[in-house]
């Protein structure tokens, strides 16, 4: 290993979000806590989505994917997280600490964009209505998802490879609970300017493209909103974009916070709090902003509810009063 990554170190140990020990086990339930509320309410909007007739039009397209990546960033970050809080010593090797980076990049830069898209359907929506079903057609979902993780994954590569220049001596303690781009350039015996550059000119690219997209999107919304003669119509049209609107600013507001400043602006024990906000709070609260906010989701969880407990005469009777 030491020689294909040139490298003296072959695992790294994980210094983990607190050294106290009093505040190992508390943690370990909260955020055990918080991964079970995520893997449950992700899962659970996919598994609606799909049962769902009324729900596969593409705004629910664009939600089930972005579930998916809030469930599979949360399973790449969070279960060896768990861990730095009930063993001595939370090891990772160098390969498998390079596998989370890619992953998390990939999901990271994949989120940005579905959100960028989800964005872009809420303008078709609201200022071309009569268009919608032609503009958003299938073929244009398809490669609007493509497009998200083609360049998700093309994002993934350019960090890690970035990463995978440099080199790591005899120290091997990453201080973070997970491997990211500052503490592993902070680590780093080689690490130089360039490398820093690189990252934060790859951040602000993958970032800056999807606010972009998101602020022309959100401006064309909002000037079709104010030509909107009646406050009904109104009040509707930003209450449709109003859960996107809290799940953007929570995501790109923390992601902000963590990587858009330099390193020596934000020490590195505040930067672990914006990551953990992002990683964990945010894949967590997605799901809940989007059912508590939507009445077709609440619609379709009563309805799918109703199947399970219902007996079939009851189920019968309940869709006569519905078609009445």
């Amino acid at each position: 290993m030491a020689a294909e990554n040139t490298s003296s170190v072959t695992e790294f140990i994980l210094a983990g979000l607190t050294d106290q020990p009093g505040l190992q086990l508390p943690l370990f339930f909260l955020f055990l806590g918080f991964y079970v509320v995520t893997m449950v309410g992700n899962l659970g909007l996919i598994i609606l989505i799909g049962l769902n007739s009324h729900l596969q039009i593409p705004m629910y397209l664009f939600l089930f994917n972005l579930s998916f990546i809030d469930f599979s960033y949360s399973s790449t970050i969070i279960p060896k997280m768990l861990m730095s809080f009930v063993s001595k010593k939370n090891v990772i090797s160098y390969t498998g600490c390079m596998t989370q980076f890619f992953f998390f990049c990939f999901f990271l830069i994949s989120e940005s964009f579905i959100l960028s898209a989800m964005a872009y359907d809420r303008y078709v929506a609201i200022c071309k209505p009569l268009l919608y079903t032609l503009t958003m057609s299938p073929q244009v979902c398809l490669f609007l998802l493509l497009g998200v993780y083609g360049i998700g994954i093309l994002g993934a590569i350019a960090h890690t490879g970035n990463i995978l220049f440099l080199t790591f001596c005899a120290e091997n303690l990453l201080n973070h609970y997970m491997c990211d781009f500052l503490p592993l350039l902070e680590l780093s015996c080689n690490s130089s300017y360039m490398n820093t550059l690189v990252v934060f000119i790859l951040v602000a690219i993958d970032i800056g493209t999807s606010i972009v997209t998101i602020f022309l999107s959100y401006g064309f919304i909002l000037s079709s909103i104010f030509h909107i003669s009646s406050t009904e119509g109104r009040s509707k049209a930003f209450s449709t974009c109003s859960s996107h609107i809290i799940a953007l600013s929570l995501f790109f507001g923390s992601g902000a916070f963590a990587y858009l400043k330099p390193p020596f602006i934000i020490p590195l024990d505040q930067d672990k709090v914006y990551t953990l906000f992002y990683t964990t709070v945010v894949p967590m609260l997605n799901p809940l902003i989007y059912s508590l906010r939507n009445k077709d989701v609440k619609l379709a969880m009563k309805k799918t509810l109703a199947r399970i407990t219902l007996s079939p005469m009851e189920l019968e009777i309940e869709k006569r009063d519905d078609n009445f």
